[in-house]
């Protein structure tokens, strides 16, 4: 930590695709970058634990994953500063950028930053969803790849989107047993979703994703459904779904992801409201820059599009700094770059429509916790919009929601979606939490340790 340079020409925040392959070029091109990534490995969340991963066999998490070991290397072999186990937690408009590392905090400056933060998974909040027993597929996953750990007992899979039955496939190969999977797709999405059947087609995911099905589907019951519900007495006892109850052990909630948000907005990026992936997501230039000149979003923070897609826009960001910091520098051509996005990200509008949550799903009733940190139940969020809650950051004077650890990110999109169907409006129009640094929690030992001025502690000796 005492070591660490206090001024960057570039900051990447994110390990993972995005931020791999932005830092790696970055630094190749001679700028001085730094990676900062809050995992104890690089990777991200597409990418865990692919420089120390204990699987062996190297097809149970398939292909696309071990891919990862080239990007991580490159990035290694660059030149970049690389720092895990750092925590950021504030970004400004003057691109001071605030981590802890070591439980020490410190306040860094960059000339530009990109925001390679990725996505988080949709909140699913059903009745039961906070239970002991119940988790989302990510948190699996997660397990898996970064300790090799596999779900015992009777699993069932509810929700819908890529990730799930990437999951079950990974689960199944390594030996674990799925009971079922609760297929929420709406029928309806079928027809939206076959005006864009033939960019899909023509799109790297058909192949893999068709696949993925059909793999699952040999091995595991899939049932359509609409309604789900957890029941347990102290911990999942049984899934209950349209009526019919399932014994269960462990219920893995997954319906899409959206992007993380939370340090692009604290920083003062403009967000807007994204109708097809039902989620904000900041407002970018072609080369990825928010509205805040110097800081750029790439990855699934811009919106999501995939892992492969993430790398080209980490490029693409990462190219558009050199030439503002070092223009002589030799970079990619930025246009073969750009051909590249958009072959991955053929095929995504086909995904969007298909795998869109229902509506029930992602507005809960009555006593279902819509804040799990400060326990606000969707009646309360309701009730407030009724008696002329506007929104969400008047709401967390009334009930606290979005106020805990996890500022928001498990509750925002949920109490955006409650308080707009309330007041007969859009996501658009009531808009998401006001957020401010620190938008991670942070000790006041951490906030103590920040270096002082002599100035700054001239101004308050007597």
């Amino acid at each position: 930590m005492s070591g660490l340079a206090s001024s960057w020409d570039l900051i990447v925040v994110g390990a993972g695709p995005a931020g791999l392959a932005a830092a790696s070029l970055a630094a190749r091109a001679g700028l001085s970058t730094l990676l900062l990534d809050e995992n104890p490995g690089v990777g991200g969340q597409i990418y865990r634990g692919i420089t120390a991963n204990p699987v062996r066999n190297r097809a149970i998490l398939g292909d696309d994953y071990w891919a990862g070991s080239a990007l991580a290397a490159e990035a290694k072999a660059s030149g970049a500063t690389i720092v895990n186990g750092a925590t950021v937690w504030s970004l400004d408009r003057a691109l001071g950028v605030g981590v802890s590392i070591a439980g020490k905090a410190r306040l860094l400056q960059a000339n530009k930053v990109i925001v390679a933060t990725g996505s988080l998974e949709r909140p699913f909040a059903i009745p039961g969803w906070t239970l002991p027993g119940v988790m989302t597929a990510g948190a699996v996953q997660t397990a898996l790849k970064a300790q090799g750990l596999l779900p015992i007992g009777r699993i069932v899979m509810a929700g819908n989107g890529p990730l799930l039955w990437l999951l079950a496939a990974q689960v199944l190969r390594a030996g674990g047993r799925i009971e079922a999977i609760l297929d929420t797709t709406a029928k309806l999405n079928w027809l939206r979703a076959a005006m864009h059947l033939p960019d899909f087609l023509l799109s790297p995911y058909v192949r893999k994703g068709l696949a993925l099905v059909r793999e699952v589907r040999a091995k595991v019951p899939v049932r359509s459904v609409r309604e789900i519900s957890a029941v347990g007495d102290g911990k999942l006892r049984e899934v209950v779904a349209d009526g019919r109850r399932i014994p269960a052990d462990l219920l893995l909630l997954h319906q899409g992801v959206v992007p993380n948000v939370n340090l692009a907005m604290a920083a003062g990026a403009e967000h807007r409201w994204n109708e097809r992936q039902l989620c904000f997501a900041p407002a970018l230039d072609g080369d990825f820059q928010s509205s805040v000149p110097g800081i750029y979003v790439a990855g699934d923070g811009a919106g999501i599009a995939g892992g492969t897609a993430a790398v080209e826009r980490g490029r693409i960001a990462a190219i558009a700094v050199v030439r503002a910091l070092k223009p002589e520098a030799a970079v990619p051509d930025s246009q073969i770059v750009r051909q590249r996005l958009q072959r991955e990200e053929m095929g995504r509008a086909f995904l969007d429509e298909l795998y869109r949550p229902r509506e029930a799903l992602r507005r809960p009733d009555g006593s279902t916790l819509a804040c799990r940190c400060e326990e606000v139940t969707a009646e309360q969020v309701r009730e407030m919009a009724r008696l002329g809650c506007e929104g969400p950051n008047q709401m967390k004077a009334f009930l606290r929601c979005g106020m805990g650890p996890c500022q928001g990110r498990l509750c925002g999109l949920t109490v955006s979606e409650l308080i707009a169907e309330e007041r007969g409006t859009s996501p658009a129009e009531i808009g998401y939490y006001r957020l401010r640094p620190p938008v991670k929690p942070i000790t006041l030992g951490e906030l103590a340790s920040l270096p002082i001025a002599e100035a700054e502690r001239k101004a308050v000796e007597r």
